[in-house]
C-alpha cells in the first residue's frame, strides 16, 4: 500500500513537470504547525510582533526565534537582538526562560513562548540569571534595580556597560 502512494506521488510530480509547472514544495508537518502557531498568536495589547523583511514600527526589544527543521520536537532557539540590563537575558541575547530548555514539550507553541518573554519582563526572576550582576542587585535593591534599567532604556551606562537606547 505504501508503495502505492509513491507511485502515484512520482507520477503526480513527473506530470507537473512536464507541463512546465515548477515542482510543489510540500510542507514538513513542522512547517505546517509552525503555520498554525503564527496564525493563533494572541499577543497581548502591550506586546507587538513584526517579521524580519518589514521594518519594526514600535517594537522596543527585538527577537528572534529560530525554528529548527522538527519543530515541534524541539524547542525554538530565541535570541535577544536589543542590548538591555535583565537578569534573564545576557548582555550577548542569551534568554534564560524554562521552556526554552527542559520544559520543552511538543504541546508548546510560539504564543507559549512569546507570553513567557513577557512574563520574563513582567516578573524578572533573579533565581535563575544569566546576567548575575543584574539579579544580585533586583535581589538585593529592587529599587536600585529599576533606577538601573530606566538609565540602560535611555541610552547610557550601567556599570561599565554601555545600553544603546530602546524607548
Amino acid at each position: 500500500m505504501i508503495r502505492l502512494f509513491k507511485v502515484k506521488e512520482k507520477q503526480r510530480e513527473l506530470a507537473e513537470n512536464a507541463n512546465g509547472a515548477s515542482p510543489v514544495k510540500k510542507l514538513s508537518a513542522g512547517e505546517l504547525r509552525l503555520h498554525r502557531d503564527m496564525s493563533e498568536l494572541n499577543l497581548a495589547k502591550t506586546c507587538s510582533i513584526s517579521f524580519p523583511n518589514g521594518k519594526d514600527q514600535g517594537g522596543t526589544f527585538s527577537f528572534t526565534f529560530q525554528v529548527a527543521p522538527i519543530y515541534p520536537h524541539e524547542a525554538l532557539k530565541v535570541k535577544c537582538q536589543t542590548k538591555m540590563y535583565h537578569p534573564n537575558i545576557d548582555l550577548e541575547g542569551n534568554v534564560c526562560l524554562n521552556i526554552l530548555r527542559e520544559d520543552w514539550k511538543p504541546v508548546l507553541n510560539i504564543n507559549t513562548v512569546i507570553y513567557g518573554l513577557y512574563h520574563l519582563f513582567t516578573e524578572p526572576n533573579y533565581e535563575d540569571p544569566l546576567n548575575h550582576d543584574a539579579a544580585a542587585v533586583l535581589r538585593d535593591n529592587p529599587k536600585m534595580f529599576e533606577s538601573n534599567v530606566r538609565r540602560a532604556m535611555a541610552g547610557g551606562y550601567v556599570g561599565q556597560t554601555f545600553f544603546p537606547r530602546c524607548i
